[in-house]
Formats: C-alpha cells, sequence, structure tokens
C-alpha cells in the first residue's frame, strides 16, 4: 500500500498530514521530526505493530511543501510468524 505524506514548512515550523486518513496530522519543529511523528500516528491509526516493516520515500518538492510516500504492506507485520 502506497500513502501520501505532505509536509508543510511554516514559520515556526513543520506541518504534516496523511490526506487519506482523516485526522492523521501531526507538527514539529524539524522536518525529520515531523516525518517520525506521522510515520508512528500512521501505525496507530492502521493498527500495524512496531515489527511492520514501513519505508518512506521523498518524491517530490516545491517551495513550502514536500511529499513523501509511505509505503508498506498490510500482511507484513505478521506473515510468517508461529
Amino acid at each position: 500500500m502506497v500513502l501520501d505524506i505532505i509536509i508543510s514548512k511554516a514559520l515556526d515550523g513543520y506541518s504534516a498530514a496523511i490526506p487519506s486518513i482523516n485526522g492523521c496530522e501531526t507538527w514539529a519543529p524539524k522536518e525529520d521530526e515531523a516525518i517520525e511523528k506521522i510515520v508512528s500516528l500512521a501505525r496507530y491509526y492502521l493498527k500495524l505493530d512496531e515489527n511492520h516493516r514501513i519505508l518512506v520515500d521523498k518524491a517530490g518538492r516545491s517551495a513550502c511543501k514536500s511529499i513523501y510516500k509511505l509505503i508498506f504492506h498490510l500482511s507484513d507485520g505478521k506473515a510468517g510468524k508461529s
């Protein structure tokens, strides 16, 4: 599954949102912190545990926005475990 992460720069830091998950938004003073926080929030909303592999790939940038792709498989976290 691939979801977009939108990072917007403001005067006081960075906001991050995953538009396809209602309410999945956060803020941080640094861009990398905003990414970490939004990935953690996505794990919560999607009920993915810490063993679930998630990749974040930068897809584009404009003057005050960056777009990242959150990439994961829904079956990764529990597949093959006994």
